[in-house]
């Protein structure tokens, strides 16, 4: 990578990490803070949800906030969100305070993945853009390997709160980062007013168009189930399979890097053998593993080994799903791009939280009714990519 671009990936993977390392870093310390509140397992999955939700909804302001007051403004105001959530977390006496919080930071963090975004498009375009997106996602793919293991170091040294002391303090020095290292890149004559009958108009063109729904969802209930895992996993890893807080921590780096791996090579699949084949065979890919892990399951065959290595799998197959369906929803909705991409980040969220409120009740702290909910998940998305797949084919006839 050359020197113009190691900088700004450098300044934007770090400004982004902070949101990703608020869902990993307390992952191995869920059942402890279940413990030590006095709330159940669906108590604590609930903290997760309200973080998703918030950070699903928040994607609405700040794409359109970046647009018409510059990208640094947002960025600070994301931030200050952030720090506020995390000390509500840091001391949250109850779950529901804990819960609060956590939606506080998802309001916070949401800036700190919509906006990078919109820096990279300020500053390059074609192929220096993609690389430069591919460098900052390679920097936040550190956060599923090494913040749960930095929570689990943590939470063994002190105590789980000061997991979340660790994100005030990485919260803070982002605003450091910020101050110093990253300049404007919007000037002042090319930023836009915002429109609300131009963002109601463009929202309704979206949401009637059956492409783009099922493209979003499709994507969306691939990242629900990886919203289930994270939800889950923790308790199924250290209760079920009786790890330790840092062996489930590396458990789940396992399942992530496949997640990871397999996404650095999707836009070179999608250019050797096009975009649609590349999404239907992973969705195919990706259900045929959910179900085969979940029948695994009801057999009593679902052991550690075997729901590791099978969630990679099928987590390699969601790499592939997710920046294909979102690149292929993008495609006819060019000059509303922004919109359609914060919309979409919001309806995908969305559906990832409202699936973890919805296999919540059935969660016993067993392997079953995890693999249960990732496979209804990838049948879904499985589904999905056949009716993208048709309506595609009806087009071009």
């Amino acid at each position: 990578m050359s020197d113009r671009l190691l900088r700004p990936a450098l300044v934007l993977g770090l400004l982004s990490c902070i949101g990703p390392f608020a869902i990993d870093m307390y992952l191995p310390a869920m059942p402890l803070i279940g413990n030590d509140l006095g709330t159940s397992i669906q108590g604590m999955q609930t903290t997760i949800t309200a973080y998703f939700i918030a950070f699903g909804l928040a994607q609405l302001i700040y794409g359109p906030w970046a647009d018409r007051s510059g990208r640094k403004t947002p960025l600070y105001a994301g931030i200050v969100v952030f720090i506020a959530g995390s000390v509500v977390c840091t001391f949250a006496p109850t779950v529901e305070w804990l819960v609060a919080g956590r939606f506080i930071q998802g309001l916070g963090g949401a800036a700190l993945m919509v906006v990078p975004r919109a820096i990279i498009r300020d500053l390059y375009t074609g192929p220096a853009a993609t690389r430069l997106m591919a460098a900052v996602m390679l920097v936040i793919s550190i956060s599923p390997m090494l913040a749960p293991l930095a929570g689990a170091g943590l939470m063994a040294v002190f105590n789980w709160r000061a997991i979340f002391g660790a994100l005030l303090v990485a919260s803070l020095a982002s605003l450091v980062i910020l101050k110093l290292f990253q300049p404007e890149t919007l000037p002042p004559s090319q930023r836009q007013p915002f429109n609300m009958g131009d963002a109601l108009s463009g929202a309704k063109r979206l949401l009637t168009d059956p492409l783009f729904m099922g493209l979003t969802f499709l994507g969306g209930f691939g990242m629900a189930s990886f919203f289930v895992f994270i939800a889950s996993a923790s308790f199924v890893y250290t209760e079920d399979f009786g790890l330790s807080p840092t062996g489930f921590s590396l458990a789940f780096a396992i399942n992530a890097i496949g997640f990871f791996a397999a996404s650095q090579m999707a836009a070179y699949l999608g250019q050797t053998y096009g975009s649609e084949r590349v999404m239907a065979v992973a969705a195919a890919g990706f259900a045929a593993f959910t179900v085969a892990l979940f029948g695994a399951a009801l057999l009593g065959f679902a052991t550690l080994t075997v729901c590791v290595a099978g969630l990679f799998l099928a987590n390699a197959c969601l790499g592939l799903i997710i920046p294909t369906t979102m690149v292929m929803a993008l495609d006819d909705h060019g000059d509303i791009a922004g919109l359609a991409s914060s919309l979409g980040g919001t309806l995908q969220m969305l559906a990832g939280g409202m699936m973890i409120a919805a296999a919540g009740p059935f969660f016993d702290g067993t392997v079953t009714p995890m693999l249960g909910a990732i496979a209804l998940c990838g049948v879904i998305a499985f589904a999905l990519s056949r009716l993208v797949s048709n309506r595609q084919a009806a087009a071009a006839a």
